[in-house]
């Protein structure tokens, strides 16, 4: 007979020995989980549990002067992008139904297949939809779409300074201009939350790593254009280039007194709200800064300073004029050949001689121009900062060339050529900044856009300007403005100088240009200059001016062609700034 007594207990320690076993096999895997791959599962735990979100930075906006009062000229505009979690989304083909209806072209082609995505947990849908789109979107409560704030550039007044302002790229970063050139500054840096969510994504206030990093927005840029300069110098522009019909044009205004950009056009131009509309991208170059050429005869103008400063000349000095004058194997001749004999620099400077510019640098070194080179460059370069960056806050400058007198090709042909703008390559900014030294009284001041910002109060801090330096005594810098202001009317009004009711000075510029077939200089295409000052009688100058018009296989001067664009913007500018009239 069975000892079932004994079975019973043979029964109960093999269950007890199962329960040991499976307890011991939890308890291991228990240790394993929370233990060993502890911080495995806690990552998974937080990758369920926890979400993070970008918080952009508002990108500064920028404003312009209007008569002295900061003006916004660039301003923006909230959007939204529409993004997907797509382990939430419950709806897919709802979703999509709901974006096409609403988002419409702004609704992404990969929108679709990455709903489809679901081991991911963002998804962007749609891009810069308004903010009355994304209330029709967030009406239907769709279960996993969330939406991030975001900045759209406008640009209300279109072509309007549009190459000095650039523009900014689909993905938020400024090209060209302004937008391009402190691109970091009015970025700012985005912000970040980390924080556990529910299963609706809604953040909840528990967490101990939660993070919360507040976005720094851009600062808002107040530029030194002053918006009815900047007008008035494209609708001079414009409409001198069409009366002429050369084919483009560049114009640069500057005060000055402080060394600030007040103006800068160029034409044809175009509107950065459609520039993906745009065919021609070298619309996108401001020309006045990154395209360095021949400026011609202007240059004289820092030949005769040179010669005054150093004491080498006066207006008055004589010189024998041949109509030729020869550097080794190369003769140097004058466009006209109609002022032979004696003549007096005034007068080289006027009638823009060649011949007198190279006897300046000739008696510059004891009557050789080898021994010149030396001080040409200087002046040129380390006073007048021609041929260098001038470090303006624009993106896309250039340096241009002029070329050392320690280099083989830095010969006295060549600087005998730099004396009438030619054998060197300036930008028209490099030339404005440093024209500004001779007639303001020597003082080169360091060119600048920036006149100050907006500060988080909503007030204009304007910019501290210290880069300043004497270049020429006062003496000098006197004595060639008053050199330039009779050069102004010896073309065409030497007998009114007495009676203008302002004080205006200038000088012309015709540039020849290199043939790209043959290498050498071609009179088929020549370029117009002009550069001038104007302000009120026995006062330091209001304004800077220079004018640039050229055209493919077009002969274009600087008194026929770039100076009446000079002559229309004074006028405009001494009603603008109501500079008093006298005599």
């Amino acid at each position: 007979m069975p000892n079932y007594k004994k079975i019973h207990h043979s029964r109960a320690r093999f269950l007890a020995g199962v329960i040991v076993v499976m307890m011991a096999i939890f308890i291991a895997r228990l240790f394993y989980i929370q233990v060993i791959r502890h911080d495995h599962y806690l990552a998974l735990a937080d990758t369920e549990q926890t979400r993070q979100w970008v918080l952009p930075s508002v990108r500064g906006e920028i404003y312009v002067m209007n008569k002295g009062t900061p003006s916004k000229l660039v301003l923006n505009e909230t959007v939204y992008t529409v993004w997907a979690d797509p382990k939430v989304v419950e709806e897919p083909e709802k979703v999509m139904q709901v974006l096409k209806k609403v988002a419409g072209g702004n609704l992404l082609n990969s929108a679709e297949a990455s709903l489809k995505k679901t081991k991911t947990r963002y998804q962007v849908l749609a891009k810069k939809i308004t903010h009355k789109q994304a209330q029709l979107i967030k009406k239907q409560k769709l279960l996993g779409i969330g939406f991030e704030r975001g900045e759209r550039r406008v640009y209300p007044e279109g072509e309007l300074a549009s190459q000095v302002l650039g523009f900014v790229n689909d993905e938020g970063k400024g090209q060209y201009g302004v937008e391009g050139g402190l691109n970091a500054q009015l970025s700012g840096k985005d912000g970040l939350i980390k924080t556990v969510t529910d299963v609706r994504d809604v953040p909840l206030t528990i967490g101990n790593e939660n993070i919360n990093i507040p976005a720094q927005d851009g600062k808002n840029i107040v530029l030194s254009l002053d918006r009815g300069i900047q007008a008035r110098a494209e609708e001079s522009l414009k409409r001198g280039i069409k009366k002429i019909g050369a084919q483009k044009g560049s114009l640069v205004v500057m005060n000055p007194k402080n060394g600030q950009v007040l103006a800068m056009a160029n034409y044809p131009s175009y509107d950065p709200t459609n520039v993906n509309q745009l065919k021609d991208i070298s619309l996108l170059n401001n020309q006045t800064i990154s395209a360095p050429y021949e400026a011609g005869s202007v240059i004289k103008t820092f030949t005769v300073a040179t010669g005054i400063d150093r004491g080498v000349i006066t207006p008055q000095s004589t010189f024998v004029n041949t109509d030729r004058v020869r550097i080794g194997d190369y003769v140097i001749g004058n466009a006209t050949s109609t002022y032979k004999g004696t003549r007096s620099m005034q007068f080289a400077l006027d009638k823009s001689l060649n011949t007198g510019m190279v006897t300046v640098a000739k008696r510059l070194g004891g009557g050789s121009i080898n021994n010149s080179r030396n001080i040409i460059y200087s002046y040129f370069t380390n006073k007048f900062h021609l041929g260098r960056l001038t470090g303006i806050e624009l993106a896309g400058e250039s340096p241009g060339t002029i070329i050392s007198p320690n280099n083989p090709e830095g010969n006295a042909i060549r600087y005998a050529n730099m004396t009438f703008g030619q054998g060197m390559d300036v930008t028209m900014l490099q030339v404005s900044a440093g024209f500004c030294s001779l007639v303001n009284g020597g003082i080169y001041h360091k060119p600048t856009i920036v006149a100050g910002e907006i500060n988080q109060f909503g007030d204009y801090v304007p910019a501290d300007r210290t880069n300043s330096s004497r270049v020429l005594s006062e003496v000098s810098a006197n004595t060639v403005r008053d050199m330039v202001h009779r050069a102004h009317y010896a073309t065409y009004q030497t007998n009114k100088i007495e009676n203008s009711r302002y004080y205006l000075g200038g000088k012309t510029g015709t540039s020849q240009t290199i043939d790209k077939k043959t290498g050498k200089y071609t009179s088929e295409q020549t370029t117009g200059n002009y550069l001038g000052f104007g302000g009120e009688k026995y006062k330091t100058p209001e304004y800077v001016i220079m004018v640039q018009v050229s055209g493919k296989g077009m002969n274009l001067t600087g008194g026929a062609h770039a100076k009446p664009i000079f002559n229309d913007l004074s006028n405009k500018l001494n009603r603008y700034l109501k500079l008093k009239p006298k005599g």
